[in-house]
C-alpha cells in the first residue's frame, strides 16, 4: 500500500456506473523540487494523478479544489492514444483510505458564510459553540 500527500485540483465528482455503483473521482497534484550538485537553480516538479474512490460518496462534498489529502491505496498506469494519434500516459491511484489534512481557502469561506452568528435578544451576536474538538 502507498501513501500519497497531494492538493487537489479540481472539485471531486461522484460517477454512477453500471449496477448504480458510485465511484469519487478526482486528482491530485504533488509538489517537488531539487537543486543538483554543480548548481544554485531549482527545479520544480509537479506530478498529478487522477484519483479513484469507491467506499462512500459522501466524502466528494468534502474534496475540493486546494484541499490537501493524505491518500492511502495503489498506483497504477494507464496508456492511451488520443484523437490526434499521439501516444498519452497517466498515473492512477485506486485510493481505500482518506485523511484530510487542510480545508481548501474556498470552502473555509463558504463554511464561514453558512455560520453567521445569530443576533440575541439584546442584538449582540449569539456565540455558536462548535461540536468538533479541533
Amino acid at each position: 500500500m502507498q501513501v500519497l500527500t497531494g492538493r487537489i485540483t479540481a472539485d471531486a465528482k461522484v460517477n454512477t456506473i453500471k449496477g448504480d455503483k458510485k465511484v469519487v473521482n478526482f486528482s491530485i497534484a504533488i509538489n517537488d523540487s531539487y537543486k543538483t550538485k554543480d548548481s544554485e537553480t531549482v527545479t520544480k516538479i509537479v506530478t498529478y494523478f487522477n484519483c479513484s474512490y469507491w467506499r462512500n460518496e459522501t466524502i466528494a462534498e468534502y474534496l475540493t479544489k486546494g484541499t490537501i489529502v493524505e491518500l492511502c491505496g495503489r498506483i497504477s498506469v494507464s496508456g492511451w492514444v488520443n484523437n490526434e494519434g499521439e501516444p498519452k500516459a497517466g498515473l492512477n491511484f485506486h485510493t481505500t483510505e482518506i485523511k484530510l489534512l487542510s480545508k481548501s481557502a474556498a470552502h473555509e469561506t463558504t463554511v464561514k458564510e453558512e455560520k453567521q452568528p445569530a443576533a440575541n435578544n439584546a442584538g449582540e451576536p449569539a456565540i455558536i459553540l462548535d461540536d468538533l474538538p479541533f
